[in-house]
């Protein structure tokens, strides 16, 4: 049977203990404990087990692991008025636990919607081009804004990268054609530079053949060889240059002389 006087003790002592469960901590080696004494900041708790105690103290736990955030996909209107439905993934880190918790009510909120404004900033002053080609110029771009502003909040950002551009069918088509015209162009800036290297060609081989005759003789000769090769009829016409014909009689006359 409990005596009064025993439970006079007891319950003073199962209190004390009670107490001193409640304040213990135990801090996982990512986390910081950000602890407030009467409402003031009074230290961040490293890794272990730590006391905090209630009703004097109050303590914030603090994860310092990357955390990844999908941005919500934003309509963006590009410099060129295309819309465009964009969305984004950040991935950002608390390097001042004391910061994240005194500076700013929700940080994980705050850095939400910093993003959110800042992905339509950022793609608002670009053609719908340059979101298409130049991704890892603007990822970068958006990454040292968020991460400037975000750098009061103790926050650190890594990275952002941009996910999805969709666009609308009829924006698609007109790109479509425009990706066509484009390779037609490439063709004939192509085809026209081939005739032009070959038209050097000609003239240089034409050069060369009008200050020799005996070169013109020796390409009449070849020519000749391929359509006896070649030509399958029985009647061949083949031109001969006048020059030809008097460098071959031209021999021929003087012995007669």
């Amino acid at each position: 049977m409990v005596t009064p006087m025993l439970l006079n003790y007891v319950a003073p002592v199962a209190l004390i203990i009670g107490l001193f469960a409640l304040s213990l901590r135990i801090v996982a080696e990512y986390e910081r404990l950000v602890v407030l004494f009467f409402g003031r900041f009074q230290g961040v708790k490293m890794p272990g087990l730590r006391i905090v105690v209630p009703g004097v103290q109050r303590a914030f736990r603090v994860d310092l692991r990357v955390i990844t955030m999908d941005i919500p996909t934003q309509d963006v209107i590009s410099r060129d008025n295309v819309t465009v439905r964009v969305n984004a993934v950040l991935y950002f880190r608390v390097v001042d636990p004391e910061k994240a918790i005194i500076k700013v009510e929700n940080f994980n909120m705050a850095v939400n919607q910093l993003s959110q404004t800042t992905l339509r900033s950022v793609l608002g002053q670009h053609d719908l081009d340059e979101m298409l080609s130049e991704r890892d110029k603007l990822n970068e771009n958006i990454q040292v804004i968020i991460d400037k502003r975000a750098d009061a909040w103790g926050i650190k950002v890594i990275n952002v990268e941009i996910k999805h551009i969709d666009l609308n069918e009829s924006m698609v088509r007109a790109i479509a054609r425009q990706a066509e015209a484009e390779r037609e162009r490439r063709a004939k800036v192509i085809h026209a530079e081939g005739e032009y290297q070959a038209a050097e060609k000609l003239l240089s081989a034409a050069n060369i053949i009008s200050e020799n005759n005996q070169a013109l003789q020796l390409r009449y000769l070849q020519t000749l060889n391929d359509i006896s090769t070649n030509n399958k009829s029985n009647t061949i016409v083949f031109p001969v240059p006048m020059e030809m014909l008097q460098a071959i009689f031209k021999p021929a006359r003087q012995d007669n002389a």
